[in-house]
């Protein structure tokens, strides 16, 4: 979408705002299906810099994601311009891709369709 839904940034600023990763959603980007579970930008950041602190290569990095963001640019927590999915999977046919799920960070102008819902898949 070149401009963003502003049906889909209110759900994310009541994510944000309500500090819940209870909401499930289900996108299109740039042809690829996502499905997952949001939460808010901190908790998203949280969890993607302790996946990195327990690996030896990646470890370095964990420090950025914990980084408070640039306050030069006032952010606007109303209305947020990126999804922070967790426990996501891309829907490749029958298959979700990783198994377990993961954290991914999408820009909302970027969503060309959507759906309330985690959608889930079958190998039947």
């Amino acid at each position: 979408m070149s401009n963003a839904d502003e049906l889909l940034v209110d759900i994310a600023a009541m994510v944000e705002s309500e500090q819940t990763n209870q909401m499930s959603l289900t996108v299109v980007v740039h042809g690829a299906v996502i499905t997952g579970r949001l939460a808010p930008e901190a908790v998203w950041r949280q969890r993607v810099a302790e996946v990195l602190r327990d690996s030896d290569r990646l470890g370095p990095f964990a420090g950025t994601f914990m980084a408070v963001p640039d306050s030069t640019e006032p952010r606007d927590a109303a209305s947020p311009s990126y999804l922070h999915f967790h426990v996501a999977r891309i829907l490749q046919g029958q298959v979700g891709i990783p198994e377990t799920g993961g954290m991914y960070r999408i820009a909302i102008k970027d969503v060309s369709a959507w759906t309330v819902g985690d959608l889930s898949y079958s190998d039947q």
